[in-house]
């Protein structure tokens, strides 16, 4: 009758190696990725964001002003004529001698200065640390205005250009018309061009056919002394030569 077989030993020591070394690998993964979350999480505490560096700074604020809060509520206000009141008192009664009590006062004395001169101190630089924060709030309030506005800004003065052009090209040919009549009756501003200033160099060049030679020169020689564009006065140029 065939006999079951049975396994070896040396398979089962190899099947466990191989369960071990794959629980082994698997720990060993689910360690390294564990300490990478933990990593990364200690990176984003670290990089906080200006939200949190404003609360810390409030936060560091608060301890201080708690802090002298505290010593006010620790301390006790007493003028050197009270305690020297009290040690003479003390005196009188036998309960210490001269120079015990006048030890006493001095010590005393010198104590309470030197913790006034502590506590002006942490006023002073809490009035510091307020001071500086207050400056910071507002000048990111200001700089966080200016940013808003600058688009609005932009697009007004981009309306108000477009605008500007479009009033100027409308009213470009009923000027010059204007400016010939004026020219043929010799009346009005001796300058041959009105409103010179405010024409682009196309339109003032189409101005300049019906001038004279001096009125030519004129423009010529405003134009120079002003704006000195090129293509006008190389325009006059050819006129006159």
């Amino acid at each position: 009758m065939p006999q079951p077989r049975k396994s070896s030993p040396s398979g089962r020591s190899r099947s466990g190696g191989t369960a071990k070394r794959r629980t082994s690998s698997s720990t060993k993964a689910k360690s390294r990725s564990g300490a990478s979350r933990r990593k990364s999480s200690s990176t984003r505490r670290k990089t906080g964001s200006p939200r949190t560096a404003a609360r810390a700074g409030a936060s560091s604020a608060d301890k201080s002003v708690q802090q002298f809060r505290d010593a006010l509520e620790r301390s006790v206000t007493l003028s050197r004529d009270r305690i020297q009141e009290v040690a003479d008192d003390a005196v009188k009664r036998g309960r210490m001698t001269r120079g015990d009590a006048n030890k006493l006062v001095s010590d005393l004395v010198s104590r309470g200065r030197k913790q006034s001169d502590r506590m002006l101190r942490d006023l002073e630089k809490m009035l510091r640390q307020a001071r500086t924060e207050a400056e910071r709030r507002t000048k990111q309030a200001r700089s966080e205005a200016e940013r808003r506005a600058k688009p609005a800004r932009r697009r007004a003065e981009a309306t108000a250009g477009r605008a500007a052009r479009a009033a100027r090209d409308a009213a470009d040919q009923p000027l010059a018309q204007a400016d010939r009549l004026r020219r043929r009756a010799g009346v009005g501003p001796t300058f041959p061009i009105t409103a010179y200033d405010q024409l682009t160099a196309p339109q003032v060049k189409t101005r300049l056919t019906d001038l004279r030679k001096g009125e030519l020169r004129r423009v010529r020689d405003y134009e120079r002394r002003n704006q000195n564009r090129k293509s006008i006065v190389t325009a006059i140029d050819k006129k006159l030569s």
